[in-house]
Order: C-alpha cells, then sequence, then structure tokens
C-alpha cells in the first residue's frame, strides 16, 4: 500500500503540474477532508453500511466557457458490517474495513462562479485487502457456508462513476457525491468459491470539506 500511495502521489503531482501550465491562471490547489458511507449491495447475505474518512488533494482548473475540471486522488477508509453467526450458534455483526485510494477526472459545470458547481465523471479505486473485525474471522456468514475471513480478497480495481454538488466561497467549499461501483467487487472470490456466485457493487456517500490555497 506504500508503493501505491507513493505512485499515485506521483501521478497526481504530474497531471497537477501540466495542468498548471495550461491553466496557469485560473488553477487552484484543493485539500479534502471528510467522511464517507459505504454500502455493499449485494444479494449474497445481509450487510449493513458504516462511515469512514476521506483525505486527499484536488486541482481545479478552466476547461472550456463554463466548464472546469477537477483532477483529484483521494484516500480513504470504508467500512461496512455483515450479519454473521458466531461459533455458539449467536447472530452478530462483524466488522469490515477497506483501506483504499481513488484517482478522479471530473467534469465540473459551473452555475454560479466561485460558489456552486455540478461534477460528474469516473473515477477508479484501488482497494487493499479488507481487514475482518479481530476474533471474529471464523464467524459464519448468515446464509452461507463461508466463514467471514473468506471474503477478504476483494477486488484490487473497481470503477465508479460519480455525480456530486460543491458550494461555498472561492476557498472554503462543501462536496456532497455519490459514486457506485459498476465493477463486481466478489469477481475474484468465484474462483475459490463458484458454487456460490458472489456479487457485490458498492455505494460510497461522500461528504467532503474542500479548502483551495
Amino acid at each position: 500500500m506504500k508503493k501505491l500511495t507513493f505512485s499515485l502521489c506521483f501521478l497526481l503531482v504530474s497531471v497537477l503540474s501540466i495542468a498548471q501550465y495550461h491553466y496557469r491562471d485560473s488553477n487552484r490547489i484543493g485539500i479534502t477532508v471528510g467522511v464517507n458511507q459505504f454500502t455493499l449491495n449485494t444479494d449474497n447475505f445481509e450487510t449493513k453500511p458504516a462511515n469512514g474518512w476521506n483525505a486527499g488533494l484536488s486541482m481545479r482548473g478552466n476547461f472550456y466557457n463554463i466548464w472546469d475540471m477537477v483532477y483529484a486522488i483521494q484516500f480513504s477508509e470504508n467500512n461496512f458490517s455483515v450479519e454473521t453467526n458466531s461459533l455458539t450458534s449467536l447472530q452478530e455483526e462483524v466488522n469490515y474495513k477497506i483501506p483504499s485510494a481513488q484517482i478522479s477526472l471530473e467534469l465540473s459545470y459551473v452555475l454560479v462562479e466561485n460558489h456552486l458547481s455540478i461534477e460528474f465523471g469516473p473515477l477508479v479505486q484501488i482497494n487493499g485487502k479488507s481487514k475482518v473485525q479481530s476474533g471474529k474471522e471464523n464467524n459464519v456468514i448468515s446464509g452461507t457456508t463461508l466463514l467471514a475471513k473468506d471474503i477478504q480478497d476483494i477486488n484490487k480495481f473497481n470503477f465508479y462513476p460519480t455525480v456530486g454538488l460543491t458550494a461555498g466561497a472561492k476557498h472554503f467549499r462543501v462536496n456532497v457525491s455519490y459514486q457506485y461501483g459498476i465493477t463486481n467487487m466478489f469477481g475474484n472470490l468465484n474462483s475459490n468459491y463458484p458454487n456460490n456466485n458472489l456479487k457485490a457493487n458498492p455505494g460510497i456517500l461522500n461528504g467532503n470539506v474542500i479548502i483551495y490555497l
């Protein structure tokens, strides 16, 4: 994950440098912090959304007329829980954490200059291995024969279309966005558990504060 973080930071710096060359009079670097709510949409078993955190950098620059372009990298911790049965047959929720990094390129339609805009575009998320709650690894996921630890090795890459709204002042704005993963997050698990036909699509609701330098 450290090598991945370094590579993504280098890529963002390169992109920002190119953007700075083309839009030198209007580029604004943003520092982003916020929270997210991660939902794992699947019919295979019961899940519940949970809250996590976001942090990252972005660059906003003029693209064409009332359109801006936003380049961004975001690091997150995504959380969710799964209903399981413990070794004593008691039902309990087991928590999972997914460390991730996102690279996005969005178009921004400016409704009110420096104050209000709508963003949309694609992003790629790179996932680390999900971490199951300590001591609950051998719980049986309700309605399946899978153990809690069996669904940790999720897909490393997910593709998300995203749409959001940014509002505020020139140097301080709030962004709310929704991302829906169209890649099956459990795709590579089916080679190990082919009879389960596992399929899951993540949905992420973000609320971030952006400070433009």
